[in-house]
């Protein structure tokens, strides 16, 4: 496979820039691979598309404030720093740093108007190690000082609004840098409709990092290598799933973190064991699904190992039809824009 086989012309002005004025009033195309057909929806719409016993799985990580800018301490040259893990200790993080010249070990970075200044410790990667010092926990600190991380597609800085829309309703473990979009669609009252026909819900955690917006930058699919983010599956949701299983429910996944998540851990049979840990787990064309049967999604970038993703799960050639529709009946894309109801292809199915 060919990085260039997932490609897709979007015309710029279907990248929307702002959320809609209600969460829920987002339009949902419906990919349905047994029919083999494509339903213009609304994401209002969606408990008609569930059942009762169906059991939603959504991620409740937290977007951090996690972009800070300011300058180097002496030079004056301009930097932008993305915090994307913190140290237990709560001083140091593995950061991104923009700057016309890579910064040296022991360069200081004044941010945030003054406020914060960081010492440079080294570089890890792509990433570099920066300490900010003894005092209040960094997440504090991030969220007086940082900004929000819109996404790179998104042409406009952040407003006091994207702290409250960038974040889903029940976001609650903090450390993502990006937004687990999928689930920015439900509001409260949709959660309540839910509930009351009888769909459950469970909640794991994955720390979405910045690589979800970095290009594969290989031109064979198989050559990628897939960027580490930190989850968190615990055993009420392993019990969650194993009783939907026996009732003949459906496990649906509010977003593809949600899907790599429960694969990530699958057992084999249909479940999920608890775990913590780091996954790469990089699924494409080719692979099996074990845990998910539904999958509620966002539209992705083009060559993305996201939309790789759900290619792997509805079919290739149906999943790019699909974009092309939607890019002909003008849906929005990426993080604020519409969403996509996708079952299962069965023939991906373990």
């Amino acid at each position: 496979m060919r990085v260039a086989d997932f490609d897709y012309e979007l015309p710029p002005e279907l990248i929307a820039q702002r959320p809609l004025p209600g969460r829920s009033e987002s339009r949902m195309l419906v990919v349905d691979p047994v029919c083999d057909t494509l339903d213009d929806s609304h994401f209002a719409e969606l408990p008609g598309y569930l059942h009762s016993g169906d059991l939603l799985v959504f991620n409740d990580t937290r977007v951090m404030p996690a972009r800070l800018r300011g300058h180097k301490e002496g030079s004056g040259g301009r930097v932008e720093v993305l915090v994307e893990e913190i140290d237990a200790d709560q001083r140091g993080a593995l950061c991104h740093v923009r700057a016309s010249k890579a910064p040296r070990e022991g360069t200081r970075l004044v941010l945030a108007d003054g406020a914060l200044t960081v010492e440079v410790r080294g570089c890890e990667g792509d990433r570099f190690r920066l300490d900010f010092g003894a005092g209040e926990p960094l997440a504090d600190r991030l969220e007086r000082y940082g900004e929000v991380p819109l996404p790179p597609y998104i042409a406009r800085a952040p407003s006091a609004g994207d702290r409250e829309r960038y974040q889903t309703v029940y976001a609650r473990e903090r450390g993502a840098v990006a937004a687990p979009t999928a689930g920015l669609h439900f509001d409260d009252a949709m959660l309540a409709r839910l509930a009351d026909r009888g769909v459950e819900r469970g909640y794991v955690t994955l720390h979405v990092g910045a690589g979800t917006f970095q290009p594969v930058r290989v031109d064979a699919v198989d050559e990628h290598e897939m960027h580490g983010e930190r989850i968190c599956l615990p055993a009420a949701v392993a019990d969650a799933i194993a009783a939907t299983r026996e009732r003949g429910g459906r496990v649906i996944a509010v977003g593809t973190t949600v899907v790599r998540t429960l694969e990530a851990c699958a057992d084999g049979a249909g479940g999920v064991a608890p775990w913590a840990g780091e996954t790469r787990l990089f699924l494409r064309p080719g692979d099996r699904f074990g845990v998910v049967d539904g999958l509620l999604t966002n539209f992705h970038l083009p060559r993305s190992t996201l939309l790789m993703l759900v290619c792997a799960f509805a079919g290739q050639e149906r999943v790019l039809r699909a974009y092309r529709h939607a890019v002909a009946e003008r849906y929005r894309f990426f993080s604020y824009g519409d969403a996509m109801l996708v079952w299962a292809d069965p023939a991906v199915r373990r």
